[in-house]
């Protein structure tokens, strides 16, 4: 097994962890999917504010012109 391999599997086994509390929770699939979405949302506005300051201001090193920069 290589270290990409075990990195895979140590992910794996950690996503089991949410899953199972979920599924424990018996919480429908529609809430479930409308409460991930709207993680997915929060995470991915806080992304582009963090990039477009980081371009704005020159701070860090950005993702290298993710945005055209």
């Amino acid at each position: 097994m290589n270290d990409r391999s075990a990195d895979i599997l140590y992910y794996m086994l950690w996503l089991i962890l949410p899953i199972s509390a979920l599924a424990a929770r018996r919480i429908p699939m529609r809430d479930t999917f409308k409460m991930a979405l709207a993680w997915v949302a929060i995470f991915g506005v806080l992304f582009v504010l963090v990039e477009v300051w980081q371009q704005a201001f020159g701070v860090g090193a950005g993702l290298g012109g993710f945005f055209g920069g």
